[in-house]
């Protein structure tokens, strides 16, 4: 008579674990939704710690920010949406993390908290996004767009400009135009750099990598040329390109070959 007694609290203390395990995993996603309409010009920011950011073009003039947090400590991030004069910025705060400010403690247990953001840009408006521990992806945009990162991969093309940043990992920019003001820099540490411009553009261009080889679709007027280092001409130069990595090769596409 003791033998199902035992099978009994056995199928009881089972089936609990399996509430219990519900209910966590229940709790280990929490969601986040914003839209509004910005000016013409002003910029839609987006600020993560350890986030992936994935932008395209909105349908209309509405921008449309949807965010998921997922695994351990997940109900305790808090999304915010600060707008300022220029435009809005998408961030989080959670124990030991605010990438509002841009600072991360350390100390918290929130290893394996991801957070994801999907975000629809009007043609009228600007788009940055920040990770330190994501990857980043903003294809088919109208206007600029800045990307940074430092653990993860940064994918964009736009009709306008781009600047884009990796410490680990690639970094891949098309660009519709080449009207930058100044100076432009594409960056990465550990991985390849491809770049693609219009083939009307004009610019100087300085390239750098230390583990790595240049290659270039444009015809390139140097004035150095050396295994690691080319500082040279497209068309009637200006303004200033600068690509640089140590460990990635660099490659100067014309956009859409």
């Amino acid at each position: 008579m003791k033998a199902p007694m035992r099978i009994l609290c056995s199928s009881l203390a089972f089936g609990s674990l399996l509430a219990l395990s519900s209910l966590a995993l229940a709790d280990d996603t929490k969601n986040f939704h914003w839209n509004g309409q910005l000016s013409a010009d002003q910029t839609v920011t987006v600020k993560t710690i350890n986030g992936d950011v994935d932008a395209s073009p909105a349908s209309g003039n509405q921008v449309e920010v949807t965010a998921e947090a997922s695994g351990q400590g997940a109900q305790e991030v808090r999304f915010e949406a600060r707008p300022d004069s220029n435009g809005v910025t998408i961030c989080e705060i959670y124990p030991g993390v605010d990438s509002c400010s841009g600072s991360s403690t350390g100390h918290h247990n929130n290893n394996h908290l991801r957070i994801h953001y999907t975000v629809h840009v009007p043609a009228a408006n600007r788009f940055t996004a920040q990770s330190v521990n994501g990857g980043i992806s903003a294809q088919d945009l109208d206007r600029e767009v800045k990307a940074t990162t430092v653990n993860g991969s940064v994918k964009v093309s736009t009709k306008s400009w781009a600047e884009a940043k990796s410490v680990n990992g690639s970094v891949e920019a098309t660009m519709g135009s080449a009207n930058w003001s100044g100076t432009l820099n594409l960056e990465s540490v550990n991985g390849a750099i491809h770049v693609g411009l219009p083939a009307n553009a004009n610019t100087e261009v300085d390239v750098r990598t230390v583990n790595g080889s240049f290659s270039s679709d444009f015809p390139v007027t140097s004035n150095a040329f050396m295994s690691h280092h080319v500082q040279g001409r497209i068309g009637s130069g200006g303004r200033e390109l600068k690509l640089s990595t140590v460990n990635g090769s660099v490659h100067l596409l014309k956009s859409g070959s």
